[in-house]
């Protein structure tokens, strides 16, 4: 029997954090839930391909628009689950067990709890928000993870093709069918570190309500980039 998960990692210059993912991969592929692993990646100038084809995963590769090459990376995924990963993050010891526990509810997607690699107290501040927002409004971002069946995303119109906003706009359309894992995704704060945590923070959240208010991706990409 074929194993029924394929995971999707879209990638751009990810060689610093790209082999912690693959490495925490691993136990899903020895338990028999991993059929493939592909690397979507939107035009990397260091070793990120280089890291993805010595660790046997298919590359993907196309424009950099993170919902693009995920949209890309869903048509060729053979899997009948979908594990959508940002290339920043790595699973916990232990998924595979409780994951292939939910494969048999094909009509719900799921998403982990997030924690970030950092020990300052906006990191918990944050990442508490991120779970409460999750869980209250329905709508965890992509540095949570997803796992969706395929017919699932068939019968929503498949993945956004879009270029900011992705995760929400997926999140919006399974709203009622998403759940929260009892397992938590460890996932990097470089860019909260980088830019502040107040100030990303507060960039991201008026995101999200531009967006909400109808604010197109293509816009929203424009500030986030002046921005960062």
């Amino acid at each position: 029997m074929r194993a029924p998960i394929s995971v999707i990692i879209p990638t751009l210059n990810a060689q610093d954090s790209l082999p912690s993912l693959l490495s925490s991969l691993y136990e899903g592929v020895a338990a028999g839930l991993i059929c493939e692993v592909i690397v979507s990646d939107g035009g990397s100038s260091d070793e990120t391909c280089k890291i993805a084809d010595q660790s046997g995963a298919a590359i993907v590769k196309g424009c950099a628009s993170r919902g693009g090459q995920v949209a890309r990376a869903c048509t060729t995924a053979q899997g009948k689950w979908l594990l959508i990963l940002h290339a920043d993050c790595i699973l916990p010891k232990g998924w595979s067990d409780i994951v292939r526990a939910r494969l048999a509810n094909k009509q719900k997607s799921f998403f982990f709890k997030l924690r970030f690699n950092s020990g300052h107290l906006m990191a918990r501040i944050t990442e508490g928000w991120a779970n409460l927002r999750s869980i209250v409004l329905g709508l965890p971002y992509g540095d949570q993870g997803l796992l969706v069946s395929q017919q699932q995303l068939v019968n929503i119109g498949g993945y956004p093709d879009q270029p900011l906003m992705e995760d929400v706009a997926i999140a919006l359309k399974l709203k009622q069918h998403m759940r929260m894992l009892p397992l938590t995704i460890l996932t990097s704060a470089g860019g909260y570190e980088q830019k502040g945590w107040i100030l990303r923070g507060t960039q991201n959240l008026i995101l999200l309500f531009r967006y909400l208010r109808g604010a197109s991706p293509e816009e929203l990409r424009k500030s986030y980039y002046t921005q960062i």
